[in-house]
């Protein structure tokens, strides 16, 4: 099957065939995902492939096949849990999975009926991940499951990206990667815009691409996705995505950041900055690299953000519009980013564009700089694609031709 779109709908509708009441799409995705990655690396081990399976004997895909019944719901059961102790690829996709298809007959038909029958690792990887990614998209628009909150408007992403233009070599870092969408189409990029050679392929494969994610969930999601896109592989070092918390401490330097943090404005803990100011939380992060304390969670991703970033380093972050007026904490961090770092562009978002529903969001675009005495930012250009346009979910989606005109404008200012 090369055509992702009938993919994407075949996979679909077995998950409206084998959803159960109580269940969301979500638990049949990720159920998806756990099967894919079985079915692939039986195939990877068999001519003409014959690569060495990461699957324990005995934990594979044919084991699988020779079952029915409750045998097979029990050894799935199983399956899942070994695997989730492993450590590599296999840990991030199987940490704490769990079998939600309870019904035997019906985890018999997603075995044999849909995924046995397609030879996964034939398809183009563009097809694959295409129809991975549709699937993904699918699973957002399900209110039910609630993982808008994980998506990102592709259309957004693809604008963002063309905008930044990254280029061959740079470490480009999403520290709430969410399925990986940035990620996914900053490579992209990278494979249509340059003639890589040998090393560059070996690079954009691994050591180019990183994403940290909160929930193991969200992670194992994020995680297949750039392995169906050919990135990443089956060693720790490999890893594209890791689950932890980005707000914790640092975890590298990058050359660019794109990310779209978390809405809601409390977090679980409080970050306290240098000088020790703190407000009353269970949990608490020191971070003496903030340049204020807050609980709100874009505020820290903002500051989080700028110290990652390398000198000269370029980020992208998706913002709403409180972090740009909210006062205390807000002006404090505001006053030292306009100071630290050339805070250049500003995209004002229209509405009805996000799963998460009446939120006013904006791109702010920056460049980290080295330390001087008269603040790096002289003037912000702003975009407005927000006035009088309207956009829904449904009817009327932001396309990526909505944001030629930007794209276009913000490639001339700074070539």
């Amino acid at each position: 099957m090369s055509n992702p779109t009938a993919l994407v709908q075949k996979l679909w509708n077995y998950c409206n065939i084998l959803r159960d009441d109580g269940l969301s799409y979500g638990d049949y995705v990720e159920q998806l995902t756990f099967l894919l990655f079985l079915k692939m690396a039986d195939e990877q081990a068999q001519p003409p492939f014959n690569k060495p399976s990461p699957i324990p004997n005995g934990f594979g895909w044919d084991a699988l096949l020779k079952l029915d019944g409750d045998e097979l719901e029990i050894h799935y059961r199983h399956t899942l849990e070994e695997l989730g102790k492993r450590s590599g690829m296999l840990g991030v996709i199987f940490r704490k999975a769990q079998n939600k298809i309870q019904d035997p007959a019906k985890l018999r038909r997603l075995i044999v009926d849909l995924i046995d029958k397609e030879q996964w690792s034939s398809l183009f990887a563009d097809v694959k991940g295409d129809a991975y990614e549709g699937l993904l998209q699918k699973n957002a628009e399900d209110v039910k499951g609630g993982a808008g909150q994980y998506f990102t408007p592709r259309p957004l992403i693809a604008a963002i990206v063309d905008a930044v233009a990254p280029q061959p070599g740079q470490a480009i870092c999403d520290p709430a990667c969410g399925t990986g969408g940035f990620l996914l189409a900053a490579h992209d990029y990278l494979a249509k815009h340059y003639q890589l050679d040998r090393a560059q392929k070996k690079n954009l494969k691994s050591g180019t691409f990183f994403g940290i994610e909160l929930v193991d969930s969200v992670t194992r999601l994020c995680a297949m996705n750039p392995l169906l896109h050919g990135i990443g592989g089956e060693l720790e070092e490999d890893l594209p995505v890791v689950t932890k918390d980005a707000l914790a401490g640092k975890h590298g330097e990058y050359e660019i950041v794109l990310a779209n943090p978390p809405f809601g404005k409390k977090s679980s803990v409080t970050i306290v900055n240098e000088a020790g100011d703190t407000s009353k939380e269970s949990l608490v992060i020191n971070r003496d690299d903030f340049w204020a304390s807050t609980s709100n969670k874009q505020l820290n991703f903002l500051q989080h953000i700028f110290t990652i970033l390398k000198q000269h380093g370029r980020a992208a972050v998706v913002l709403p519009d409180n972090v740009l007026f909210e006062g205390g904490a807000g002006e404090t961090i505001r006053r030292e980013l306009l100071k630290q770092a050339d805070v250049h562009t500003l995209l004002r978002l229209p509405t009805g564009i996000f799963y998460a529903q009446g939120v006013k969001a904006n791109v702010l675009f920056f460049d980290r700089k080295p330390a001087q005495e008269e603040p790096w930012t002289q003037k912000l250009w702003i975009y407005d694609l927000r006035t009088n346009l309207h956009f829904t979910l449904k009817e009327n989606t932001l396309k990526r031709t909505d944001l030629d005109d930007f794209v276009t404008c913000y490639t001339g200012a700074h070539k």
